[in-house]
């Protein structure tokens, strides 16, 4: 590209300066050859008219009565009627410049100018034209390889960032080059790399919290069939009853696994994308305890709940189900002794708190906790951030209330008890 635009740049000054160099040459050439004339007519009136007044005051005429002197580049030819012709330079042996003047005394001037002094004139003329022309060019030349580089350096430059951002690399440059087309096209890339950050940091996000929310479910699940196997050669009604309680407590955590996927791709696209409904509260704090007794009983420890009943909250119950699962799996697996689900009412809003027994969050971390990839236990670091984002979707939130013994809230937006 910078040789198309050197290449373009030197084709328009060089017609530029061959049109106008030869307009100029013409002219200026026409311009001497009339000097040449009007110069030798002017010698010619100049010299008859001292002829003449020589003539009439009787004085003599000769070169220096009348002022002239010899030259190389005219010839002078003075004839006085009865005398003998006065001539001065040597006469051209060619094509002249030639002026002829009469006086009223009967004396007559002749003056020629070689042709040859008007060529190099002419030549000297054109001679200068064309050094000017070679200047002009050399200084085109000059500012087009300076402009090519000026444009051509940012259209690589701005090759190579489409480049990365296709490599998978969205970073933007920030850079202008003080070319408003080329800055333009800058702040699009910009744009673009941001775009398409956002975009992988979501596809990211998104792929790192399934992984880690569809576990908890998962695992629960699998209990709950591990249950099913122990009983499913039972014989008594008993035993067969438990198999289809079990059974049946599968499929709905299999529903709210269906859910959990739901949810989060829809909170991939927009996570304010939620469809809140006033649900009971109590009824998703027992689905949670039934779904993880299990599992607590196989540690040696309880899950108990407590406080007021018949809540009505407004939210997503299956998000809510998931912040629950999330804070309960968390106690299991790094606090210690029994885990307590208190629901209590403050202001206009219902309050879960779910706290253990076990040494609680490290007082260095804080409210840190609920950043991603922060956690003091060696885990991942996005439970708790992930069930905060949920939280704020359904327009709740999640908070540490205290560290030791750790206690954690979950406050949603409450209706009034229909009691």
């Amino acid at each position: 590209m910078r040789r198309q635009l050197i290449s373009s740049t030197l084709s328009v000054v060089l017609v530029v300066v061959a049109v106008f160099g030869i307009s100029l040459v013409i002219v200026e050439s026409r311009t001497i050859e009339a000097s040449a004339k009007d110069g030798v007519r002017s010698e010619a009136a100049r010299l008859v008219g001292t002829v003449e007044s020589r003539l009439v005051a009787g004085e003599r005429v000769t070169p220096k009565s009348i002022g002239i002197t010899a030259s190389d580049d005219r010839y002078v030819r003075i004839d006085v009627p009865g005398r003998k012709p006065i001539e001065l330079g040597e006469e051209p042996s060619s094509d002249a410049v030639t002026a002829t003047e009469k006086g009223s005394q009967g004396e007559e001037v002749l003056v020629q100018e070689p042709r040859s002094v008007v060529r190099a004139e002419v030549v000297r003329t054109l001679m200068i034209i064309l050094a000017v022309a070679l200047l002009a060019v050399a200084s085109a030349a000059i500012l087009a390889v300076r402009q090519a580089h000026r444009v051509g350096a940012p259209l690589t430059d701005l090759a190579e960032t489409a480049e990365r951002l296709g490599s998978g690399d969205p970073r933007p440059r920030h850079r202008r080059y003080g070319v408003p087309e080329l800055d333009r096209v800058a702040d699009v890339l910009d744009s673009s790399a941001d775009r398409i950050g956002r975009m992988l940091t979501a596809e990211r996000r998104l792929a790192a919290d399934a992984s880690h929310q569809l576990r908890t479910p998962l695992t629960a699940l699998s209990m709950r069939l591990e249950e099913i196997i122990a009983t499913a050669e039972a014989d008594t009604p008993e035993d067969r009853a438990l198999v289809k309680e079990e059974a049946t407590i599968a499929l709905a955590q299999v529903e709210r696994l269906t859910d959990v996927v739901q949810r989060l791709l829809t909170n991939s696209r927009d996570p304010r994308d939620g469809s809140a409904i006033t649900f009971d509260l109590d009824e998703v704090v027992k689905q949670q305890i039934e779904e993880w007794k299990p599992a607590y009983r196989s540690e040696g420890r309880a899950l108990v709940r407590s406080g007021k009943r018949g809540l009505h909250a407004v939210g997503t119950p299956g998000a809510v189900a998931q912040v629950l699962s999330t804070l309960i799996e968390n106690s299991l697996m790094h606090g210690e002794g029994t885990v307590a689900l208190r629901t209590r009412v403050t202001g206009n809003q219902a309050v879960v708190e779910v706290s253990d027994e076990g040494p609680g969050v490290d007082p260095q971390l804080g409210s840190r906790v609920f950043e991603r990839s922060v956690s003091g236990r060696n885990s991942t670091g996005l439970g708790l951030a992930v069930a905060r984002d949920w939280a704020e979707a359904d327009g709740g939130r999640l908070e540490l209330l205290q560290q030791l013994p750790p206690v954690f809230g979950l406050f949603l937006s409450r209706e009034t008890d229909r009691s």
